[in-house]
């Protein structure tokens, strides 16, 4: 199981690669709202307090969920670069202090 803050940080990898490979690009896509359904696993602990942590769970993923409820979340996901207004874009050059 991967914990969701992962997922997410490696989503936000994947999406800036794909920013800079199509860099120069003549056809271009406005980034939109992402949508991302994912199988979780929530687990309680409660030792000095209690905790839930969210894990995704992996496709193919081998071992048990102990002590683990399985739940399906969506998150969306409205990407936006840090002190830039508008919408942001795959494959296309930075605007003046987008990036």
């Amino acid at each position: 199981m991967i914990e969701l803050s992962q997922v997410i940080k490696d989503l936000r990898t994947e999406l800036v690669e794909a920013m800079k490979v199509g860099q120069g690009e003549t056809l271009q896509f406005a980034l939109g709202p992402i949508e991302v359904d994912l199988s979780v696993a929530v687990e309680k602990k409660g030792d000095a307090g209690v905790q839930v942590r969210f894990w995704v769970i992996e496709v193919g993923g081998k071992g048990g969920l102990s002590k683990a409820d399985t739940q399906r979340i969506k998150l969306v996901l409205h990407p936006q670069l840090a002190g830039a207004p508008g919408s942001v874009k795959i494959a296309d050059e930075a605007a003046p202090r987008e990036r």
